[in-house]
């Protein structure tokens, strides 16, 4: 079924409950494409449960059943959900793959003064999910963009690891392949290196879980403390805490299962990272152009060169 035939009752249904207010409304406005709470159309993002079907809120539930349309990552999984809850609105996919195209047709919707709901498949919408091409979309137009909270994966995992909940950051899912994975883990250690110091936390696949984790102990070090919590809020819920690098041999040689949240420690008080990264780069600089010492000293403190390079060439100026 093509977009424009399912969405096409709900747009007729609205047009004949709503010609006469949006007459006057839109009266003299014909070229502004504007979505205002008044108007009725509101787009909700609804968290749903991590795990643990009884974690839904009764906000959320009374969200889902009063919204003209529900915008499920899969409808497969969210009609377990909804059936549990006797919830029968209309659902429709919206994933990384569709987003884009269905943006027109649902903001043609939202004018129109509909109620829709985004939901993925656990936890809150957006994290690591589906829509925030739509919700910038209705941003951009004006419109009127709501939530209800609810279960989050990461801010789970987070206060179950007993590292510093504060300053932290959510990552997502680090690319699938290793040498992109190191790339996008060497950026974070010089970004630590130049003092960030903060609790950082990916989701990761079961299957890649111990390679992730070896390449954190690669990168920012074996004694790194962190925690690896799965299949939160479910029978077989797990956080298991200790060094990086005890964590990595753990789960070489313990295959993991479900769904996975990696939380990294922050640098300890005492890491001298930035002190040696630039104390290498002085030495190198006395003898060696700004591209060959960036290229000697990558290799020595295990960051990306163009990064060493960015920090010689500031450096050399401030120098300068």
């Amino acid at each position: 079924m093509s977009d424009d035939s399912f969405l096409a009752p709900l747009q007729s249904r609205s047009a004949m409950i709503h010609s006469g207010e949006a007459q006057a409304r839109h009266a003299g406005k014909e070229d502004m494409r504007v979505i205002s709470s008044q108007d009725g159309g509101i787009l909700t993002l609804v968290a749903t449960p991590i795990g643990n079907m009884g974690d839904i809120s009764a906000r959320a539930v009374e969200c889902l059943n009063e919204a003209d349309l529900i915008l499920c990552e899969d409808t497969r999984t969210s009609a377990k959900l909804l059936q549990a809850h006797g919830i029968r609105t209309r659902t429709r996919p919206l994933h990384d793959h569709n987003e884009q195209e269905r943006i027109p047709g649902l903001l043609e919707l939202l004018e129109q003064g509909r109620r829709i709901a985004v939901i993925s498949d656990a936890g809150t919408p957006l994290m690591s999910d589906p829509g925030y091409r739509l919700v910038r979309a209705v941003i951009a137009g004006g419109g009127h963009v709501t939530a209800v909270p609810g279960a989050n994966a990461a801010i789970m995992a987070l206060t179950l690891s007993g590292l510093p909940p504060h300053p932290f950051m959510f990552c997502g899912f680090l690319p699938p392949r290793d040498s992109a994975r190191r790339e996008n883990l060497s950026v974070l250690r010089a970004a630590e290196q130049a003092g960030l110091s903060a609790t950082i936390l990916w989701h990761e696949a079961p299957h890649r879980l111990a390679e992730m984790l070896a390449s954190l102990a690669e990168v920012f070090g074996p004694e790194r403390p962190a925690a690896v919590a799965r299949e939160l809020t479910k029978r077989f819920e797990e956080v298991r805490r200790g060094p990086v690098g005890e964590l990595a041999a753990h789960y070489r040689d313990h295959a993991a299962r479900g769904e996975i949240t990696v939380v990294l420690g922050p640098p300890p008080a005492d890491d001298t990272g930035s002190q040696d990264l630039d104390t290498h780069l002085r030495e190198a600089l006395k003898t060696l152009s700004i591209k060959d010492a960036a290229s000697l000293v990558a290799g020595i403190v295990n960051l990306p060169r163009r990064t060493v390079y960015a920090r010689a060439l500031e450096m050399t100026r401030d120098a300068g």
